[in-house]
């Protein structure tokens, strides 16, 4: 995993308040999050053995969320920053289960010239990454199986005379039209586009990147949430942590889809972060 981190403040809402109005959160609480964390904390869960290469800012909370991600059994490399560590708000509205996020501070990210164990990523099987800058991303690209977020999106566009390399997946939300966009733009360099629906599941496709060959598509479901549902942050992140999963492990497509569905809907599930 190579990824941002965010320090996120949960509050509980019964609904989502309206301009201008006064409201009363359930419940509130903290824990280190964002996309790259939830993809690790989702990994560790399963007991998956995860490298985790992240930047935080020398600060209380940046102490605070290396201390509570490595009590989940993830191996961390940080590279610390004078900056503060990224906050973020987020909003749970319990009447739709639904998430609002604020973020809060720049994002902090990892370069390829971090003096970090990169060598540890010789035994990787696959890397999943967000964030970082295109020398962290070749060096991601060592690894035999490459899953992108479209908030990689500085280093995925390369440099004049450095294009950005291959990657395998490019797992996006079709909901979001900068993510839609960056794939569009990201399709001649991506071996396999992976849209995620929702509720509706998701589809996928592999471009046609050399001439004569055939694009192929199709779709997948989502998995039924085996309790009730809680809300959804870091249901996307986690499908994105099962199907980097089930790619590492060498799985046809069409399981790697579910082992992802699977995760996303035990995200549903569960407070916040997974």
């Amino acid at each position: 995993m190579i990824g941002h981190v965010e320090w996120v403040t949960f509050l509980s809402l019964t609904d989502f308040p309206q301009q201008g109005a006064v409201a009363h959160a359930q419940s509130m609480f903290e824990q280190a999050a964002g996309g790259g964390a939830v993809v690790a904390r989702a990994l560790a869960r399963r007991r998956v053995a995860v490298d985790f290469y992240c930047a935080l800012g020398r600060d209380r909370i940046g102490e605070q969320a290396a201390a509570e991600l490595a009590g989940l059994g993830i191996d961390l490399h940080i590279a610390w920053r004078k900056q503060p560590t990224r906050r973020a708000l987020t909003l749970l509205d319990q009447s739709r289960r639904e998430r609002t996020i604020i973020t809060v501070g720049k994002r902090l990210s990892v370069r390829g010239a971090d003096a970090l164990p990169w060598e540890r990523l010789a035994g990787a099987a696959a890397v999943y990454f967000t964030a970082g800058d295109r020398f962290a991303l070749a060096r991601a690209r060592t690894v035999p199986v490459l899953v992108v977020s479209p908030r990689a999106e500085r280093a995925l566009a390369g440099s004049p005379g450095a294009p950005a390399p291959v990657i395998d997946a490019l797992i996006y939300s079709a909901a979001d039209r900068h993510e839609r966009e960056l794939a569009e733009r990201l399709g001649a360099r991506a071996r396999l586009l992976i849209a995620t629906e929702g509720a509706r599941g998701g589809r996928w496709s592999i471009p046609a990147l050399r001439r004569g060959d055939r694009r192929r598509e199709g779709r997948w479901r989502a998995s039924r949430p085996p309790a009730a549902v809680s809300d959804s942050y870091g249901a996307g992140d986690s499908f994105a942590a099962g199907v980097t999963l089930g790619l590492a492990r060498g799985q046809e497509l069409a399981r790697a889809l579910e082992l992802g569905a699977r995760m996303g809907a035990y995200a549903l599930t569960r407070r916040g972060a997974p």
